[in-house]
């Protein structure tokens, strides 16, 4: 986890502005635009990579007859790691709309131990939703192991799971491109930085889990 906090990056981007720091995001009109600058920032950042401190892994108790659940905090932006069936010790595999939906309009569904998922719908919450396939016979545990970009920051000291010196360094590029120019540095400069931040940040997290990196010849 980033050890830069909402407020932080509002400041450091204020700094590189030339523009007075603040003691709290909503002090002024400006350094509210930082603000959403910011929380754009953080978003495009989070969808840029698989970043470790994203990880979370949602579990879903199954209920018997039951065929559908609610991943809750997952909200639609996730992206999938892997489903597990904790309880039968194998992985769930993804199946398409059609392929479900053609399961539950047999005569005869299947019941059992699930082995199949495919998202389907949002709830009132925002949350989405998942169906399993064979229809639960009994409680099983499920586990959602998911990326999940942190929700937009509005408190000063929550503190940016993604790298925030490169939050910080796509705000700026952004906030320079709002304004036009900040001495002598064009938006195309600040973003060729910030794209050098960016790879150098998604290199350092991939030598921890070199094991994953795959290598195809071209």
């Amino acid at each position: 986890m980033s050890t830069t906090t909402y407020l932080q990056a509002v400041n450091d981007v204020l700094s590189r502005l030339r523009e007075p720091t603040v003691t709290t995001v909503n002090q002024n009109s400006y350094s509210r635009l930082i603000g959403t600058l910011v929380n754009d920032a953080k978003r495009e950042i989070e969808d840029a990579y698989d970043w470790n401190a994203l990880s979370s892994t949602v579990t879903v108790s199954t209920v018997a007859d039951t065929y559908n659940y609610t991943l809750p905090d997952a909200k639609t932006r996730f992206r999938v790691i892997d489903v597990l069936n904790d309880t039968g010790n194998w992985f769930v595999r993804y199946a398409p709309t059609s392929w479900m939906n053609a399961q539950f309009l047999l005569t005869t569904t299947s019941k059992g131990s699930p082995q199949y998922y495919n998202f389907n719908g949002v709830d009132s919450n925002g949350d989405t939703q998942v169906d399993v396939f064979p229809i639960p016979d009994g409680v099983y545990t499920l586990r959602f192991n998911l990326t999940i970009p942190q929700d937009n920051l509005t408190t000063d000291s929550t503190r940016i799971l993604v790298p925030g010196h490169v939050v910080s360094q796509l705000a700026y590029a952004k906030a320079v491109a709002e304004r036009g120019e900040d001495a002598g540095i064009t938006s195309v400069e600040a973003y060729s930085l910030y794209r050098g931040s960016l790879a150098d940040a998604i290199a350092i997290e991939r030598n921890h889990y070199i094991e994953e990196t795959v290598w195809t010849s071209i």
